[in-house]
């Protein structure tokens, strides 16, 4: 089996950037929309890829992904993904991880067929990454049980499904920065990060 045979890698573009101000896919970021750095990140890690989002905005680049229970947040986004895939293992990409590597991508894969749980997922900064997330197409239902009930939180559905949680000692031991998952929810942080110096970012202070 190749590396990305047994997996689907979805970019979710379907947020509403409200503290942007503007569609954070479509912004310009070291020359290259965000959009087309994640597709091109998730094309590495997928045996196909995938946009989770509006298809009025994104057909023109791939094939889109509709949520099925509209404007309920990324937990809607992964849903839908999810239903929509016939792979065991599913990477979910947030179009917003600029710093995110290439590699960091296939060593979550990697811990994700080692487990039977039903998500692996990061920690890192201030708590779980669950928009890089790798998730079986199992977490659909327990997904959809919480959507129906009105309950849109992913973290929470954390603590009811079989969990693999990869903390920060050990990516760190890996070779990989926590940093990679710093935000992009204003003009201010995005200005910072497109102003650094390193493509990926590395604090000392990280613990």
């Amino acid at each position: 089996m190749s590396d990305v045979e047994d997996v689907t890698a979805f970019v979710l573009a379907g947020g509403k950037s409200t503290r942007m101000g503007k569609d954070k896919a479509f912004l310009e970021f070291r020359g290259r929309i965000l959009l087309a750095r994640a597709l091109e990140l998730a094309a590495g890690a997928g045996q196909e890829v995938r946009i989770v989002g509006d298809p009025r905005k994104f057909a023109a680049f791939g094939q889109v992904i509709e949520d099925i229970y509209r404007e309920r947040g990324p937990l809607g986004g992964i849903h839908a993904a999810l239903k929509s895939s016939s792979t065991r293992l599913n990477l979910m990409l947030a179009v917003d991880l600029p710093f995110v590597q290439p590699d960091f991508l296939k060593y979550l894969i990697s811990v994700a067929r080692e487990t039977k749980a039903l998500v692996a997922v990061p920690r890192a900064g201030d708590g779980l990454q669950p928009l890089c997330a790798v998730y079986r197409q199992e977490f659909a239902q327990a997904a959809e049980q919480s959507l129906v009930r009105g309950k849109n939180k992913i973290d929470a559905l954390f603590g009811e499904v079989e969990t693999r949680i990869v903390g920060p000692e050990e990516f760190s031991h890996a070779g990989f920065s926590g940093q990679m998952f710093r935000n992009l929810n204003t003009p201010e942080e995005f200005e910072k990060a497109a102003k650094m110096t390193n493509e990926e970012p590395r604090l000392e202070t990280e613990s």
